[in-house]
């Protein structure tokens, strides 16, 4: 069967269901005293949630991007690096990166670092002065600038070649071309799946929990260890991702629909 064409949107009941449940959450939160508590505590790692997610996406959609020119480039050194990198990192779970940046990959920058340091004549660190935030923020970012780097290269690819062609004839360089030309119009393409990944690390975000960092996830764990309400404890949990990746999707969306008016 194919899919009905109509242009008129269907009404989001899924939408209202969503903030029905949501209401009557948030209502818990405001009369219930445990579920007060909890809010309270997990508001906390809420800042630490969206920190880790904006730093991590920043860098890795630069990283990503760097990645995807690289798969793109005449030089068949960038194009096997890339690919390699992209099929590896890939291919290994968030978790499992997350535990190998936090204890193998940071141990070893950190005795790089003191073997140059000795050379140069600094002050060695230890290892856990490398900050676990920032271990996981690492690990985010290689992880999400593989798939990031396939989106950038099928968005560029996306552009029609005549256009790169007409803009070289012109005297346009190569950079320019890309400038003013592919990124503008691969913007429009990449926008939707851009967002999603967005959305996603928010979520996958509560990994950095495994680290101890004091995300919603972990104090989320914390306070139901501490409080044995479990059921409060992850309906609040649960509560505070919801709205942050439905406001979130939401916010794209409308983002998206105007960028296709233009």
């Amino acid at each position: 069967m194919h899919p009905k064409n109509t242009d008129k949107p269907d009404f989001p009941y899924w939408l209202v269901a969503v903030v029905a449940i949501g209401l009557y959450l948030f209502w818990q939160v405001i009369a219930d005293e445990t579920y007060t508590k909890v809010l309270h505590t997990l508001s906390k790692g809420i800042w630490v949630t969206i920190y880790v997610t904006v730093i991590a996406y920043s860098i890795a959609c630069v990283l990503g991007l760097g990645l995807a020119l690289a798969g793109m480039s005449r030089s068949l050194v960038l194009r096997q690096f890339s690919r390699f990198y992209i099929e590896v990192v890939r291919g290994v779970p968030i978790i499992v990166l997350l535990l190998y940046v936090a204890f193998v990959l940071a141990p070893a920058l950190v005795s790089l670092w003191n073997w140059m340091a000795e050379l140069i004549g600094f002050d060695p660190i230890r290892t856990r002065d490398f900050s676990l935030l920032w271990r996981a923020i690492i690990a985010l970012t290689l992880a999400y600038a593989s798939f990031l780097a396939e989106v950038f290269r099928a968005g560029l690819q996306s552009v029609d070649t005549g256009q790169i062609e007409a803009a070289e004839a012109l005297g346009l360089s190569r950079w320019q071309v890309f400038r003013l030309i592919v990124f503008p119009q691969a913007l429009r393409t990449i926008l939707p799946p851009l967002g999603n990944d967005f959305v996603a690390m928010l979520k996958d975000s509560s990994l950095v929990s495994v680290l101890g960092v004091t995300d919603v996830t972990q104090l989320g764990k914390v306070t139901a260890a501490g409080n044995f309400r479990y059921f409060e404890t992850y309906n609040v949990v649960a509560l505070v991702y919801l709205t942050m990746t439905i406001s979130l999707s939401i916010a794209l969306r409308r983002f998206e629909q105007r960028m296709r008016r233009r």
